[in-house]
């Protein structure tokens, strides 16, 4: 049995909620991963009279596609899409059936206006937790919109494609043959990538609003939600709803949840932030902050939006190490999240830049994975939590190399090297291998910033125990403050602070 009593209990009520009939079309050989293709499909048509199989023969094999009786909705998937993957079956099973997608009107409407031939292919692996946002909406563009379609690819079922092709990370999509993008992309980031996204003279016509949040984290969202409370006009400009915790597998620190994973916050996150008279612009960057009677945001596709009161929430992004290769190398063997892109390094050497809880957290995890991992650290001690430290010494397969310096990473078409200076002596070694992950802590996102609001010198916004900046009216939360520690939880707290603060500084100008 594939599935297990558990999945087929959650599957049972899902799919008494599709509308109407679906047919899933197999094209199996004779290998393991087709087999469990069929056991899948054949499992899925014993749990409902809706679900129809025929065996056929499709661009790949082994594969399925989830289609409309006598109708193909360009909807396939190329391996078994269990693990991360699982919801975008059961998404697909009820879209397909007739049931109708929880996404705004406005982008229903933006997918089907598209012209032209769109065929996607997404390159996943089942442990990435990034990768089903991608599936999910390169599914739902093919089931809104004929002139698309989209087949979802198990790298870990189709090796040598992967190889073929060099993807060392995911995921990764191409289209119409060519590479499109990588890493996690929302709906509304795919849309805006085709160019069909809201022009600027859309954005630059709104009415000032009363408190704009530029920025859609933790702090973000909760600032939104403390605005619109106080019946304000909000507004929240985000490159993409979550933030950094988009990236963020694991959380059990959030106090009163035991565990959750980041995109389920993150999902959570924007769903109250939609209870409330907020005017959400996703996928927009901030370019260039200006006071002048009101404070000016303008955006990367030049629209300046306008408000009383401003709250920056940027958040953070990963750090680079900033050496020869890490740029010219990225996804190409230069890796930056180890739960996601993991498992396309099985069976290979890999380092981890990085000996704080992060870098030796990934090393445990990688090591499981792939051959031998090699972890590079600039102090002379590992900065992780001794408990950590210990699990990592335990295994057979790491090394440890202290007080070095990151030189260069080296290769071809992809990585095949790494190069550091042993700091006690001044040597220069190398080291073959196939991946490297950078694990070295935080930036804050406020280049955009330079000249404007008060920064220190590692570029964090200055604030008061208001969230207030230097700027009357500019207000800022989160990671992107200095803010003495950079927790989920903290990053609420400030967002709520700073608009509170916002509307305090309202009521008295």
């Amino acid at each position: 049995m594939l599935l297990d009593a558990d999945i087929k209990a959650q599957l049972n009520q899902y799919l008494q909620m599709m509308e109407g009939p679906v047919v899933l079309k197999v094209s199996a050989g004779a290998d393991e991963v087709s087999n469990n293709t069929l056991e899948l499909v054949n499992e899925l048509a014993s749990m409902s009279s809706q679900i129809t199989v025929e065996r056929t023969t499709l661009p790949k094999t082994p594969s399925f596609s989830v289609n409309r009786p006598g109708e193909d909705t360009g909807v396939t998937f190329a391996g078994v899409p269990l693990g991360h993957e699982f919801t975008s079956l059961v998404l697909a099973l009820l879209q397909v059936s007739g049931r109708a997608p929880k996404v705004d009107q406005k982008v229903i409407d933006q997918i089907k206006k598209i012209e032209g031939e769109y065929h996607f292919e997404s390159y996943i692996s089942l442990t990435c937790h990034n990768c089903p946002d991608v599936v999910q909406a390169l599914n739902l563009m093919s089931i809104l919109n004929p002139n698309i379609t989209h087949t979802m690819i198990d790298g870990a079922a189709f090796k040598e494609e992967v190889e073929s092709k060099n993807i060392m990370a995911v995921p990764t999509v191409f289209l119409n043959g060519e590479e499109f993008g990588g890493g996690r992309m929302s709906i509304e980031e795919i849309l805006a990538k085709m160019g069909t996204g809201p022009d600027a003279s859309e954005l630059s016509d709104k009415d000032p609003f009363d408190v704009l949040v530029i920025g859609g984290g933790p702090a973000g969202a909760s600032a939104a939600v403390y605005a619109a409370r106080k019946g304000i006009r909000t507004g929240i400009v985000a490159e993409r709803f979550g933030g950094q915790i988009m990236d963020t597998l694991g959380i059990e620190n959030f106090i009163s949840v035991k565990y959750t994973e980041g995109p389920k916050l993150a999902a959570s996150l924007e769903e109250h932030v939609k209870e409330y008279n907020v005017d959400i612009m996703n996928t927009q960057r901030a370019k260039r902050l200006e006071k002048k009677d009101l404070v000016e945001i303008e955006l990367e596709n030049g629209a300046v939006l306008k408000s009383k009161a401003v709250i920056l929430s940027t958040g953070a992004r990963w750090r680079n190490v900033g050496v020869p290769g890490e740029a010219e190398f990225k996804n190409k063997g230069v890796a930056y999240c180890p739960h996601c892109d993991g498992p396309l390094f099985e069976g290979k050497h890999v380092a981890v830049i990085g000996g704080g809880n992060s870098g030796i957290e990934a090393a445990i995890d990688l090591a499981g994975i792939v051959r031998h991992v090699t972890v590079i650290e600039f102090l002379p001690e590992l900065k992780a939590d001794s408990v950590l430290q210990e699990r990592l010494h335990s295994l057979p397969n790491v090394t440890v190399i202290t007080n070095a310096q990151t030189k260069e990473i080296h290769g071809n078409e992809t990585v095949n090297g790494i190069s550091y200076i042993d700091r006690a002596t001044n040597e220069e070694h190398h080291i073959e291998l196939e991946g490297v992950f950078v694990q070295i802590g935080l930036v804050p996102n406020t280049d955009w910033l330079e000249g404007s609001v008060e920064r220190t010198a590692r570029g964090e916004i200055i604030i008061d125990n208001h969230g207030a900046t230097n700027i009357p009216g500019v207000f800022a939360a989160g990671d992107c403050t200095n803010s003495a520690y950079k927790q989920i939880i903290i990053s609420m707290g400030s967002g709520a602070t700073a608009a509170l603060g916002a509307f305090d500084y309202l009521i008295r100008n």
